[in-house]
């Protein structure tokens, strides 16, 4: 399997979700299952079965993420320098040439894209329009509204 690409930020989020499930979740799943099987007959107890769906679940998690992280290539963006282009890891502030409207995104991995906060996929298709392009170009997004043209008003790496 090749390396995904994940930001130093992202990394240290999954990180912290992997502790919390592991010194948190866990033992309370653990305690829930063992007072479960305290009330008897497990067949028809209900509190045992959701305790161990939600055990199965948590286990679940912890194995993907653990996986992500053995398979991310972890890159701190404030070490960058990729002289003023749009880069992985890259935040650029644009400019929509019709509405005039402003723009900031991230381009980060997929795990971490989460569009409210600003944060774009290196696989969408904004992504892929402003990877390579320097401040003052314009790239052309199409979405499915049409096609956007944004200009590339400044390029940072935070």
């Amino acid at each position: 399997m090749s390396k995904v690409p994940l930001t130093k930020r992202g990394a240290e989020k999954l990180q912290e979700e992997l502790q919390y499930l592991k010194t948190v979740e866990r033992p309370r799943i653990i305690q829930a299952i063992a007072e479960a099987r305290a009330h008897g007959d497990l067949k028809e107890n209900a509190e045992y079965h959701a305790a161990r769906e939600q055990q199965s679940f948590t286990e679940g998690r912890i194995k993907e993420i653990e996986g992500k992280l053995s398979h991310a290539q972890i890159i701190d963006v404030s070490t960058l320098d990729a002289g003023g282009k749009v880069v992985f890891g890259a935040t650029v502030e644009l400019e929509d040439e019709d509405s005039g409207e402003q723009l900031t995104y991230q381009i980060v991995g997929d795990d971490e894209a989460d569009i409210k906060a600003g944060l774009v996929s290196i696989s969408s298709p904004i992504a892929r329009a402003l990877i390579g392009k320097e401040e003052g170009d314009v790239a052309t997004v199409v979405t499915p509204g049409g096609e956007r043209n944004l200009e590339i008003v400044a390029v940072r790496y935070e």
